[in-house]
């Protein structure tokens, strides 16, 4: 039988990919892919056609085929993978260091750019060689020999650490559980996550009580329901210390050495390239222009914000202590009393919305949505083999023409990695063959699967996290661009590729797109108008709080990347500095947030959280124009579709915002949607 992996098709062949087929077919690739590099270097005269084309083919094969092994690694992890992804990290970093050195492929694309054809390219065509010669360049193309040297030795430690970072968090967090043997003890928690936690117990042998884990399914209601303080505080420390020197496996998978290293390193291969700091790097591909601008940015948002969360905090303080007689509220009591004072206030919360949100009623909903919106059809593929019982595979159609897959994985697990998130399996592109190759995306989630006979029902909350990775998914899937470095959201700048997942989010909060999503899991019966009105008031509820938390996030993490200045720098003191600056309540000393801060140590997130602001202001702004228009007037979705999803990185960022909005972004329409312009205007 053939190598799925090395078949360069539209999907992969889950039925048939095993575990043994991943080294020997990235092996396979990587010589394919360095022999065809030897015969490019040299050619004399350097066309799209004989030089680019061939180099974007060999490179989409192999990432067609790392893309299954990199998803398998979140999605199915186990030991035995473990050790061969491993391996292969390395192989793969080792070839993109000498890919990026090499000093023929850069003098070839410099002679694409000079060269007289250049400018009858495609807008595409441009951009992905422009973007070729600044990649080449970070990566160190004109350095010394021993610098370069050093330069490799960097990156191959920095993809060791990341993965290793990531799997003490996933190792951490499924290492602590907690079984409870009586309902009493759980008092005031929803059936629903009772169900959740029971089914949890049977599926560890318990013949009843129910198991508690620090997976968010999990977690998270009984922070937000239990009325055991006891029981809240001791799932806290443990959440709160995973994979770190503190808790209850203190020290089992402790993150914190790699940190330092981490950031030393990240700092070394700054300064290698001649800049100050890892945060100067990161923005050399991003749309903010330089360190003094992000900081400006995200300090007028604190400075908008802070006074409102904590007037939010005082009075959350006070129902504390009226109804309970609480002298000090801790953190983890914030969740729990929260939700007691937003139900007070409107007589609303997730857990009664919860019913009205079946999974399979939001999915077909978000689907009408995006079809009205976009001119767009999206069906499930039964007959296309997945990697789990819990996937399933849908088809984009555009009239009668498939355009698009993406495979939809739910709900939480044991062995997958928590959060949500969207990764290209298969990249748009034009083969040599003229040929075009659809993009497939992988979407997937951590929800609580169903329960016995009930569905999936999803908070409200969880609704606008499905619609947030579909809008990633719909940026990947509905471009138009056919070169693979700058189609869909490739060579999209990283402060910008947000804004089609926080802009999908606006429909989950529209009394016109409410019917669509909702429908009681037993009844059918939308969303009831008065249960609408409710929702909608407590919108903005600590919208304040919520705020200066992403705030705090993003200047701990864009400052430590400034100032790093070697392995005595004090990271948890600079987060406390940050703190004193946005933070409404401190945690206790033993919580170790950086620890388990996957997004900045793990993921592509480092000197770069302040993205998630950053194109949220894009976002709210490119909505506001729906509210001024219609939130389903065709021609506005097509405008959106056409100069922001479908352009993917060919573009300028604030061109292609330009385009669509009529001029540049403001950031009222944020501080709106908040409930916090009416703080600051």
């Amino acid at each position: 039988m053939s190598n799925p992996l090395l078949i360069n098709s539209a999907l992969p062949d889950f039925a048939t990919v095993r575990l043994e087929h991943f080294e020997p077919a990235i092996d396979a690739l990587l010589a394919e892919s360095r022999s065809l590099i030897q015969n490019l270097e040299t050619l004399e005269k350097p066309t799209w056609q004989n030089f680019a084309l061939p180099l974007e083919e060999a490179n989409d094969r192999l990432n067609n085929a790392w893309s299954v092994i990199s998803h398998y690694n979140g999605v199915l992890n186990s030991e035995a993978l473990r050790e061969i992804y491993q391996r292969l990290v390395a192989k793969l970093t080792a070839f993109q260091t000498e890919f990026g050195q090499n000093a023929a492929l850069y003098d070839a694309y410099q002679a694409l750019a000079d060269s007289d054809d250049f400018g009858t390219y495609s807008p595409a065509q441009r951009a992905c060689v422009e973007h070729a010669l600044r990649d080449f360049r970070l990566a160190g193309v004109a350095l010394p020999a021993e610098q370069k040297k050093r330069f490799a030795e960097i990156k191959k430690r920095l993809s060791e650490l990341s993965t290793r970072f990531s799997e003490n968090v996933l190792d951490a967090t499924q290492g602590w559980s907690k079984f409870v043997g009586s309902e009493e003890e759980l008092e005031g928690l929803p059936e629903s996550a009772l169900s959740l936690l029971a089914q949890q117990a049977r599926q560890q042998g318990k013949e009843q009580g129910y198991l508690i884990t620090l997976d968010i399914p999990s977690y998270l209601p009984v922070m937000t329901y239990c009325a055991n303080r006891r029981l809240r505080e001791e799932l806290y420390e443990a959440y709160a210390t995973r994979a770190s020197e503190q808790g209850p496996n203190a020290g089992k998978w402790d993150n914190s050495p790699l940190i330092t290293e981490i950031l030393q390193l990240r700092q070394e291969i700054s300064t290698i390239l001649g800049f100050r700091n890892y945060a100067e790097r990161s923005l050399a591909t991003k749309m903010a222009n330089d360190v003094g601008e992000v900081i400006a940015f995200l300090e007028d948002l604190a400075g908008k914000s802070v006074a409102m969360a904590k007037r939010e905090f005082a009075d959350l303080e006070a129902f504390a202590r009226d109804v309970d007689g609480l002298n000090e509220l801790e953190n983890w009591d914030v969740a729990y009393y929260a939700e007691q004072l937003k139900q007070r206030n409107f007589d609303i919360s997730q857990e009664a919305l919860k019913p009205y949100f079946p999974a399979p009623k939001v999915i077909s909903g978000m689907f009408e949505i995006v079809s009205r919106l976009f001119g767009i059809e999206v069906r499930a593929a039964d007959d296309q083999n997945v990697y789990h019982d819990d996937v399933v595979y849908y088809e984009i159609l555009r009239g009668r023409d498939v355009v698009a897959g993406f495979y939809l994985d739910m709900y939480a697990r044991k062995d997958k990695r928590g959060g949500a998130w969207m990764a290209d399996c298969r990249t748009k592109r034009k083969g040599l063959d003229g040929r075009d190759q659809l993009p497939v995306a992988f979407l997937t989630c951590n929800f609580t699967p169903p329960v016995g006979e009930k569905p999936s029902l999803l908070t409200h909350d969880e609704v606008t996290t499905l619609f947030h990775e579909f809008g990633h998914g719909l940026h990947h899937m509905l471009t138009k661009i056919d070169v693979a470095d700058v189609s869909g959201i490739a060579g999209v700048p990283w402060d910008v590729v947000e804004l089609p997942s926080q802009f999908l989010e606006n429909w989950c909060w529209q009394p016109e797109a409410i019917p669509m999503i909702s429908g009681h899991f037993e009844t059918g019966e939308p969303l009831p108008p008065e249960m609408l009105e409710k929702m909608l008031a407590a919108k903005h509820f600590q919208s304040a709080m919520q705020m200066v938390r992403q705030l705090e996030f993003a200047l701990f993490d864009f400052l430590l990347h400034r100032d790093f200045d070697g392995a005595d720098f004090d990271v948890l003191g600079l987060l406390d500095q940050v703190r004193d600056r946005v933070s409404v309540k401190k945690p206790p000393v033993y919580s170790r947030t950086p620890q388990s801060f996957s997004h900045i140590f793990a993921g592509g997130y480092a000197a770069g959280y302040y993205s998630y602001k950053w194109a949220e202001v894009l976002a709210a702004d490119a909505f506001s124009r729906f509210e001024e228009e219609g939130v389903f007037n065709v021609r506005v979705g097509e405008d959106f579709r056409r100069e922001i999803l479908e352009v993917g990185g060919s573009r300028d960022a604030h061109e292609m915002f330009v385009a669509f909005r009529g001029r540049g972004p403001s950031v009222d329409a944020l501080l709106r949607h908040a409930g916090i312009l009416g703080e600051v205007a």
